[in-house]
């Protein structure tokens, strides 16, 4: 069953990231090309499209990875561009193509990007997102050696250390079995649930998109090509399904350019 939309709480900024007229050119390819949008408080939005589209370039350039050709990047009311650290240091990231150092125990991995982050009363902090993840008994293992389903949530305890305003979720639950995905996206969502920030989400898995995203944008050729409410977009165009949505973007977004 989808999950009900949740309403965006009013905060210090109008909105966890601001992006206006974004672009990244690599030579003459343009990845991405004008891309504007917002993520509110307590909402997941996903950032959605076929390979190639842009969706990690865009990411990178949300994480200082990349340098944009064009265009701002506001994280909580702060030009990335002109306040690099300020605007990073409420902001964090997990993928599972980014593993965390498998020589490393899962305690030892929280603790030196704890003091990356500079987390106060990091002792405590990992105690609490042990417990808050299920990963107690796996604190002196290797991660390594975890299944993919436990180095997911141990990543998902590092993106969380700094308690960060945006998080950047690329195909958080890919390669998950589905109980595992399941407790992965009910982990996440209350998380963006309980504090003040919002979540972008990028995933090809458009069951769960419509379970956990309050919004979506599909990405075309490195322009948002549609935006809304995944529940009920794919029938403002004609679709049965996200899915079918999602495979008409990639295969003709020339038929709902205007739509």
């Amino acid at each position: 069953m989808s999950a009900a939309p949740r309403t965006a709480t009013a905060g210090p900024a109008a909105h966890v990231l601001s992006v206006s007229g974004l672009e990244k050119r690599f030579g003459a390819t343009v990845a991405v090309d004008g891309v504007s949008f917002e993520v509110g408080r307590n909402e997941i939005v996903g950032l959605l499209g076929p390979n190639g589209a842009g969706k990690t370039t865009t990411i990178n350039m949300l994480l200082g990875v990349l340098q944009p050709s064009a265009g701002t990047i506001r994280i909580e009311g702060v030009d990335l561009a002109a306040e690099r650290s300020r605007a990073l240091a409420r902001t964090n990231f997990a993928a599972v193509y980014a593993p965390l150092p498998g020589n490393l125990t899962v305690s030892q991995n929280l603790r030196v990007f704890g003091l990356l982050y500079g987390v106060r009363r990091l002792s405590d902090r990992i105690e609490a997102l042990l417990a808050q993840l299920d990963l107690r008994r796996f604190r002196d293992t290797r991660c390594g050696v975890l299944s993919s389903g436990e180095q997911t949530r141990v990543a998902l305890a590092k993106a969380l250390l700094n308690d960060p305003q945006l998080l950047l979720l690329d195909e958080p639950t890919a390669s998950l079995d589905p109980a595992t995905a399941r407790d992965v996206r009910a982990k996440i969502r209350a998380c963006a649930a309980a504090g003040t920030g919002g979540v972008l989400w990028t995933s090809h898995n458009m069951y769960e998109v419509e379970e956990v995203c309050d919004r979506v944008l599909f990405l075309s050729r490195g322009r948002i090509l549609l935006e809304g409410d995944p529940r009920t977009l794919p029938g403002e165009h004609g679709k049965a399904t996200l899915e079918e949505l999602f495979i008409t973007v990639a295969r003709e977004p020339l038929a709902l350019e205007g739509a």
